[in-house]
């Protein structure tokens, strides 16, 4: 896909964020589009919210899941880049008037105390760059209409990112193992869904390794500081106002949401 092709879905998706309203899907429009041009599409759709001031403050992994994966047809996760106009704190409330068709879900987020540069990273190194982890809730929205997505739709979307809500508590992964630890979704008083990290890749450790070694293959590192969402251990839960999310992970404690 040539250059301009790419500034103009790249320019088309940021606009669609900013005036909150979907666009047809990419891929229906452009037969031959391929997992890298969507990529060259999600920078500049990121390069524009720089622009306007929003900088880096992480990154994300998206279809971690058996499930999402078939439903998309894909065999590994994709990534995200996570801005600091994304960012909630535990307690405030998100305005839904401010997104398209957002879902919640739920995973565990990996503060970086020092780099990880890829290729080449384990989950040992993983757990040593980590200062902290808190459970957190990622609420993703999609701009491409009705949710109707393929691979390259919401790779170009920047992974279908929405905002993030990080938890208050906080733990060394050295102290949990992230893997067996066993999470509860709640919506409204009522149990969505149970599951354990394990769903993640094996271990939300590993979908951090990979994001690090496959981002280290383009020459981006995990920096310092960032925060990294590890990838969703429920489904996509979808909110409206008025409606309140509660997850709680064993051993490391919950966090929660509300709608407005």
């Amino acid at each position: 896909m040539d250059k301009s092709k790419i500034e103009k879905y790249g320019d088309e998706l940021y606009d669609a964020l900013i005036n909150r309203k979907a666009v047809a899907p990419l891929t229906d429009r452009e037969a031959d589009i391929t997992i890298e041009d969507a990529y060259q599409i999600q920078q500049r759709m990121i390069q524009r919210r720089l622009d306007a001031g929003e900088t880096i403050i992480g990154k994300k992994i998206g279809v971690t899941s058996k499930v999402v994966m078939d439903m998309l047809k894909v065999s590994q996760p994709d990534f995200g880049m996570m801005t600091s106009g994304m960012v909630f704190n535990e307690g405030e409330s998100i305005d839904t008037s401010t997104m398209i068709a957002p879902r919640a879900e739920a995973e565990v987020a990996f503060v970086l105390k020092s780099d990880l540069m890829g290729p080449g990273v384990t989950a040992a190194d993983v757990l040593r760059a980590t200062d902290f982890v808190v459970p957190c809730f990622e609420i993703v929205d999609s701009r491409i209409q009705d949710w109707k997505i393929k691979i390259q739709d919401t790779v170009a979307d920047n992974a279908s990112c929405g905002v993030l809500v990080l938890g208050g508590r906080r733990k060394s992964p050295a102290d949990i193992d992230l893997a067996l630890a066993g999470m509860v979704l709640e919506k409204n008083g009522e149990i969505i869904s149970t599951s354990t990290g394990a769903a993640v890749q094996g271990s939300p450790v590993n979908a951090v390794a990979w994001l690090a070694n496959t981002l280290g293959n383009l020459g981006i590192g995990l920096k310092a500081g960032e925060v990294i969402l590890s990838g969703s251990q429920s489904p996509l839960v979808p909110v409206k106002a008025g409606d309140s999310l509660v997850c709680t992970v064993g051993g490391l404690g919950g966090t929660s949401v509300r709608f407005i």
